[in-house]
């Protein structure tokens, strides 16, 4: 059994695309889009074969920022340190904000965690 893929709501979805192609080498399907629901959405591979949903509809938005009940952040394996202090420095430079510099953490991860254009947290990990 594994996890088939995750989804997660957008405002822009065309700049949450290129964002998670620019950063994470994501490939992206044909976009998909129903009228009559005001729904559209792609889905992204990873190069590992995991992929994310990003979904936008019209009266879809963010409720509630900061902690609350649902899904709290993506983590995504880059395979090394260097690497992740690498793409860490990357982000920062283009603008997107550091909530946490590289680091181990007290369960011995060595991760950084940024945020996405849209607030969403990431966590760039080993």
């Amino acid at each position: 059994m594994k996890i088939e893929h995750v989804a997660i709501w957008v405002n822009d979805l065309e700049g949450m695309r290129e964002f998670y192609e620019i950063y994470f080498n994501c490939k992206s399907n044909t976009k998909y889009h129903n009228s009559v629901k005001k729904f559209e959405s792609y889905f992204l591979t990873f190069e590992s074969g995991a992929r994310l949903e990003i979904m936008r509809k019209d009266g879809i938005n963010k409720q509630n920022k900061g902690d609350k009940i649902g899904w709290a952040h993506i983590a995504i394996s880059l395979g090394n340190r260097e690497s992740v202090n690498q793409l860490t420095d990357r982000l920062v430079k283009d603008g997107y904000p550091l909530v946490s510099a590289p680091r181990i953490t007290g369960d011995g991860y060595y991760e950084s965690v940024i945020e996405d254009p849209e607030e969403n947290l990431i966590e760039l990990t080993v």
